[in-house]
């Protein structure tokens, strides 16, 4: 079963959209398997964002995500990483369609509400830097069989 790592930004954190964030993704049928409200320090933000080091947005990436709490949550299910990229929305809220949680709730590229996994690879990596193996639980559903089709 895929995993995807997703971040509810400070912005959101800030603005009070952190069950409307959680919740959307839930609606998705994905099954949520580890959550926590946490405040992110410079080094893990830069684990992070490895890849943007050398881009010149990093250092207003590492500081926006540093700048107050966020929640960091994991979900599981088929194609997780890919639904949770279209219940986001496009990364610029102004390419995001009505309905998606940017095209909704943000108006701004730097301040867009929330982060997801762009691939199971990436998804990977990015939960072992928030969550350790104990953290992630692994549990059955009473609507599993309505949401999921099993041979």
């Amino acid at each position: 079963m895929e995993r995807t790592l997703v971040i509810v930004k400070p912005d959101a954190v800030q603005r009070g959209l952190i069950g409307e964030v959680i919740a959307r993704i839930e609606r998705t049928g994905l099954k949520l398997v580890a959550l926590k409200l946490s405040k992110i320090d410079r080094e893990t933000a830069h684990t992070h964002y490895q890849e943007h080091v050398n881009k010149p947005f990093f250092q207003g990436l590492v500081n926006f995500i540093t700048s107050g709490p966020v929640v960091l949550a994991v979900f599981e299910g088929p194609n997780a990483v890919s639904i949770v990229r279209k219940t986001m929305g496009a990364t610029n809220p102004v390419d995001s369609v009505p309905g998606s949680i940017r095209g909704d709730l943000a108006i701004s590229l730097g301040r867009n509400v929330i982060h997801g996994s762009d691939s199971p690879e990436s998804a990977e990596r990015e939960i072992s830097i928030f969550f350790s193996p104990d953290e992630i639980l692994s549990y059955e559903r009473a609507i599993d069989n309505w949401i999921l089709e099993r041979d």
